[in-house]
C-alpha cells in the first residue's frame, strides 16, 4: 500500500491545500493529513477547528485520514508506516525551502518526499494570507473550502 503523509498546520485549510489533497489521493492508496502541533506557535484556529475543517471537507473520501502529531514528520511517518511525504509547491521560494527539508528528511530516513505543483489558479493562496484577510475583515470565501467558510473564525 502506498501511504503518504501530508503534513501542515492547516491554519486554516485553504483551496491550495484542498487542491493538493484532491490530486494526492489519485497518486496514493491512503493519504494521512497530519496536523502538526507546535506549542511555540500561535494559531488563529484551535486544533479541533482545524481538524473539523479538514474532516468535513473530505468526509466522503475513504482514502483520507486526519490525524495530529508532534515532533519530526519523519518519525510520524515511521509510526504510521508511510513511505512518502506529500508537499505542495506554489512558487520557486516554496521549492527551495521544501527541497532543503526533503533532503534533511531523506538523510534521517528512507522516506521519499513527493511534490505536486499547486494548480495555477490557486498558487497565490497561503494560510498566512487567509489569516490576514480574516483578521482585517476581508472576504476570504474565495480562498478556502466551504467547511472553513461556514465555521467562521475563532474569536
Amino acid at each position: 500500500m502506498k501511504r503518504a503523509i501530508f503534513p501542515g498546520s492547516f491554519d486554516p485549510l485553504t483551496l491550495g491545500h484542498y487542491d493538493i489533497i484532491q490530486r494526492g489521493i489519485t497518486v496514493f492508496d491512503e493519504l494521512i493529513i497530519a496536523i502538526g502541533i507546535n506549542a511555540e506557535k500561535r494559531y488563529m484556529f484551535t486544533l479541533d477547528q482545524r481538524k473539523q475543517f479538514i474532516q468535513e471537507a473530505f468526509k466522503e473520501e475513504k482514502k483520507i485520514k486526519v490525524l495530529t502529531y508532534q515532533g519530526l514528520t519523519v518519525d510520524f511517518c515511521k509510526k504510521m508506516d508511510a513511505g512518502f511525504i506529500l508537499r505542495g509547491l506554489r512558487n520557486p521560494a516554496d521549492f527551495e525551502f521544501e527541497k532543503a527539508i526533503a533532503h534533511t528528511n531523506r538523510k534521517l530516513s528512507e522516506i521519499e518526499t513527493v511534490f505536486l505543483l499547486t494548480s495555477s489558479g490557486k498558487s497565490y493562496i497561503s494560510s498566512s494570507i487567509v489569516r490576514d484577510v480574516i483578521r482585517n475583515g476581508g472576504d476570504y470565501t474565495g480562498l478556502v473550502p466551504d467547511t472553513v467558510r461556514f465555521q467562521g473564525k475563532n474569536e
